[in-house]
């Protein structure tokens, strides 16, 4: 059974950007993506956050932080609010999440591996030539040619 948020008195949006650790801007475009439901106002146009509306931010930091995007995030949400959910739904939305974390990881780590390649081949002195950035213009032989080179020294 999940716990229940105590009952608090309903709170501003600074109050509960403090309390969670998520922007009043972000706060506001949660609820314009509909991950939030627009909370009751003052009369004078205030946002109230009740207990609920705090567990909900709280959930969706949580869900950013594991890296989860808005889409993910609205499944989340809907699962977390359905009691009758199947935990497989969840398990299976957090196992395609973990795949593409994986796919990420490997991409950033061939990105590194390729940028410390080309910086070992980078003598880093005052030539012109740079394999760094022969690679990132696309080409394996460098932008001045060896003549121009020449003729600087």
């Amino acid at each position: 059974m999940t716990s229940r948020p105590e009952a608090i008195q309903p709170i501003n949006i600074g109050e509960a950007s403090k309390q969670t650790g998520v922007s009043a801007k972000m706060i506001r475009h949660y609820e314009g993506l509909g991950l939030l439901p627009p909370p009751p106002r003052t009369d004078s146009g205030y946002r109230l956050f009740d207990a609920d509306a705090v567990h909900t931010l709280h959930f969706i930091r949580r869900a950013r932080d594991l890296g989860f995007g808005m889409g993910d995030i609205a499944q989340l949400l809907d699962l977390w609010r359905n009691r009758r959910r199947s935990s497989a739904a969840v398990k299976k939305l957090a196992m395609t999440h973990v795949a593409s974390l994986q796919a990420r990881i490997e991409a950033l780590e061939a990105m590194k591996r390729t940028l410390s390649d080309l910086a070992e081949q980078c003598h880093g002195d005052d030539r012109a030539g740079c394999p760094i950035l022969d690679d990132l213009a696309g080409t394996d032989k460098p932008l001045v040619s060896a003549c121009c080179d020449a003729n600087r020294h």
